[in-house]
């Protein structure tokens, strides 16, 4: 990969709101043009992300585990996890909802998770394997983070096809909330992960060569 002269090597660093550029001496300071509070990078990217990360892993396991609703009619009542809703909305002949479901609340949470942790973990070391890949993932994991509420939205969804049946009544389980929190967690820590933090061990890496 041919050397490519950063902003930190240049001496200067851009504000994260306007983008206007200043000096480097000037982190920890106000931005003169709005204000905000400008950084060479996030503060405590890394440890907020594992904070986010960790706390997104151990609610993923009750999230799917729990009952994430109780669906009731007059013939009696049905309680659902995550993935025995899937294989419940296949078995209907509703093929296309329960792979929604599945890739939106199974697939997609998997994928952000895994992506993150890799991410974390080879920042952590300074590795300076695959960056550019590394930073596609990472565009990746914020741009599928747009689309986390999907996963809000199917359980709303599933309710109220639910709702369609006649005397139907659904009642939210702990699943949910748990199922809640990992997708918030994930955008907490897609959001504190700073993407420029994989560069770095390569900007040394340069200099050393």
């Amino acid at each position: 990969m041919n050397p490519v002269r950063t902003a930190e090597q240049a001496g200067v660093m851009e504000c994260p709101q306007c983008s206007a550029i200043h000096p480097r001496r000037r982190g920890g300071s106000a931005c003169d043009r709005c204000g905000a509070a400008l950084h060479l990078r996030k503060p405590d990217s890394l440890r907020r992300t594992w904070a986010f990360l960790l706390a997104a892993m151990a609610l993923y396991l009750p999230a799917n585990i729990l009952p994430i609703m109780t669906t009731g009619t007059l013939l009696g009542s049905q309680t659902n996890t995550i993935l025995s809703g899937v294989v419940y909305l296949w078995q209907d002949g509703s093929y296309f909802v329960a792979a929604v479901v599945f890739c939106a609340s199974i697939v997609i949470p998997i994928f952000k998770l895994a992506v993150l942790l890799m991410l974390v973990i080879t920042v952590q070391v300074r590795s300076i394997w695959r960056p550019v890949e590394r930073t596609r993932l990472y565009g990746m994991v914020e741009a599928v983070g747009r689309w986390s509420m999907v996963d809000v939205f199917v359980v709303a969804l599933l309710a109220s096809l639910v709702r369609l049946d006649a005397l139907a009544t659904v009642r939210p389980e702990p699943g949910a909330i748990a199922f809640g929190a990992v997708v918030v967690l994930t955008m907490l820590a897609s959001m504190s992960f700073d993407p420029r933090l994989i560069w770095d061990p390569l900007d040394a890496h340069d200099k050393q060569a």
